[in-house]
């Protein structure tokens, strides 16, 4: 009789111990933080819903120095910098977004507008993704303008706060997906050493006279979506330089990248592919809106944009080169977009240039 007594009690006991374990797992830790990516919410109009991506990354910096010098020269290696370059602070300010220990298999849950939503558990990567789906009617009431604020649910002994935000973009609408180096950002992507020193050693610098236009094109409606061939890692400094430079906000799109995998610039090397299907999958999840695709002349982006122009013809209104070669490459240009409509593409210097054709692809 009285081990039957206490057969239930031990069954208590192993439920509240394994549901304690569980809730430790699933608990971001108080060296742990988290960092939120900018994305777009679709409208689902069947359901009366908006469906809102989140993408964020959980991470703990490593302050071990041991660890720390061996994984800088490693990181030295693979962006292919002399070792003198670590004592450049802006290497040290953009590079230590590559030494956090990634913490993967981590549970967690998000709150927007005031409701809570679990997420996919993060990778190996750190990385976490997941879906909310928002009342249409209580999202405009409680909101009342484009952007929503997401929030990680902390243990409730942590009171820090780690928020994000999702840009809601309408069935119909012009939108603008824009690259960033040599678009928007000087990189000199063709010069090697030019790159590096631009990505990691020197202040980030904007192309003069981009700022305006793209706020022009916002005041006018435009929304943006921001497609970079840089790494994740790269995107607390490239969003704090966007703000900085008056830039209007979008959602990032940017890449996966581990030092051990392969050098800086064999992963920057192979971004076509990883171009065209992320705008393919933008322009497939807002079939109804308009778009104007920018980019500049350095590496496959007049490629990429005219193969999307051919596939997408109702979609994209108009392209946008920003010409940064010294040689004369309208041979190029008249290769690439051959067969597409004169009107629908333009070749640049300077942003002005493109204030006109916008104003006929807007209509």
């Amino acid at each position: 009789m009285g081990s039957q007594v206490a057969r239930p009690a031990m069954t208590v006991m192993l439920v509240f111990c394994l549901t304690a374990l569980v809730v430790q797992a699933c608990s971001i830790k108080l060296d742990e933080e988290v960092v939120f990516f900018p994305t777009s919410a679709r409208l689902d109009t069947d359901a009366k819903t908006w469906v809102v991506p989140v993408r964020g990354w959980i991470f703990e910096r490593e302050e071990d120095s041991v660890w720390r010098t061996a994984v800088v020269d490693q990181l030295l290696a693979a962006l292919e910098l002399e070792s003198h370059a670590s004592n450049n602070a802006l290497f040290r300010q953009r590079a230590r977004w590559f030494l956090v220990d990634n913490e993967g298999d981590k549970a967690i849950e998000v709150m927007i507008n005031g409701q809570v939503f679990p997420m996919h558990r993060s990778g190996s990567n750190g990385h976490f993704t997941g879906l909310a789906r928002l009342n249409t009617k209580s999202t405009v009431k409680e909101t009342g303008n484009p952007w929503l604020s997401v929030a990680a649910v902390m243990p409730k002994n942590d009171k820090r706060i780690f928020k994000g935000v999702v840009q809601l973009v309408a069935p119909e609408g012009l939108s603008v997906v824009s690259d960033i180096d040599d678009t928007i950002k000087h990189s000199n992507v063709r010069d090697k050493k030019a790159l590096l020193a631009n990505t990691f050693l020197n202040e980030f610098e904007a192309v003069a006279g981009m700022p305006e236009v793209y706020r022009e094109w916002a005041a006018d409606g435009a929304v943006f979506h921001y497609v970079s061939a840089s790494p994740w890692q790269l995107y607390p400094s490239l969003s704090a330089f966007i703000n900085h430079e008056g830039f209007p906000p979008g959602s990032f799109h940017m890449r996966l990248f581990r030092i051990k995998d392969q050098t800086f610039l064999g992963f920057l090397a192979s971004s076509e592919p990883y171009k065209t299907s992320t705008i393919e999958s933008i322009l497939r999840t807002y079939p109804q809106r308009r778009f104007i695709l920018v980019g500049d002349s350095g590496e496959k982006d007049p490629e990429v944009y005219a193969e999307l122009a051919r596939r997408f013809p109702e979609q994209v209104t108009h392209i946008f080169i920003r010409d940064v070669s010294e040689a004369d490459e309208d041979k190029r240009f008249a290769s690439v977009f051959k067969g597409l409509p004169k009107d629908r593409w333009t070749v640049f210097r300077h942003p002005r240039e493109m204030l006109p054709a916008h104003s006929g692809a807007t209509r």
